[in-house]
């Protein structure tokens, strides 16, 4: 705005000179008394000459004014906006980069354990927490639970488990944004069941995430799975089977 200011009122003051111009030389010529002939004409010619270059010097201030603008316009938008835009693309494949390799890192499909015996089979019957606490046990019942469309229990207490033993601080941050993004989130397919206080203390913990972010929740998800899902474990064909064949196995040998 203010260049644009500054040309009209250069505009202004060419037309005003050009215009003092023409009454200053009327005068003159009226004061002499000029005859219509060839002096008159040359005269004439003069005023147009300086009137033309007058408008030729304002337009081409006009012209450079306008081009400055431009190019400052398109060097910002382009530049800054090309510059921003690169940044802002490498600082989120940074993050996407980051993400994937800690879910990399995360929970396999299986656990690598030797096959179970016969007697881990049946300690498992006995109880829940010795069906958690040993690799083949857990895969077992991970089998079982996808059955039910419910592996997201087993998965989201594995993820804590995991977190406890992480000693970095940016990569417990991380993978606390983790968890919460596909088990906590209510936009997630893969949310677990929890009640309002437990969701209440998990927001206030991610204020700071800690490797006990998620404590009151996996005991929560812990208990659900213990008292729901274990006894139709106990009586499915996935844990009778298992136990058919190991027996079968023992007899054989």
């Amino acid at each position: 705005m203010p260049r644009f200011k500054h040309l009209k009122k250069t505009s202004l003051q060419a037309l005003v000179h050009t215009t003092d111009l023409y009454s200053v030389l009327e005068d003159e010529s009226s004061v002499a008394s000029m005859p219509m002939g060839s002096e008159r004409m040359e005269m004439r010619k003069r005023q147009m000459s300086v009137h033309q270059e007058a408008v030729s010097g304002t337009q081409a201030q006009q012209g450079v004014g306008n081009r400055g603008s431009n190019a400052c316009c398109f060097c910002w938008c382009c530049c800054c906006s090309c510059s921003c835009l690169t940044v802002r693309n490498q600082d989120d494949e940074r993050t996407r980069r980051s993400s994937n390799e800690i879910r990399g890192h995360g929970i396999p499909k299986w656990e690598d354990s030797p096959s179970p015996t016969l007697e881990d089979v049946y300690s498992w019957g006995q109880s829940f927490d010795t069906l958690m606490t040993t690799p083949a046990g857990r895969n077992a019942f991970r089998e079982f639970l996808r059955t039910e469309f419910s592996e997201e229990n087993m998965l989201f207490w594995m993820a804590c488990e995991e977190l406890k033993k992480e000693a970095n601080k940016n990569v417990v941050e991380e993978k606390a944004r983790l968890i919460y993004e596909d088990y906590i989130s209510i936009l997630s397919p893969k949310e677990v069941s929890l009640d309002s206080r437990v969701r209440e203390v998990i927001n206030r913990n991610m204020l700071e995430p800690s490797q006990r972010t998620f404590d009151d929740a996996q005991l929560q998800i812990y208990t659900l799975m213990h008292r729901d899902s274990y006894p139709r474990f106990m009586n499915s064909a996935v844990y009778k089977n298992l136990h058919q064949s190991l027996s079968e196995s023992l007899a054989e040998s």
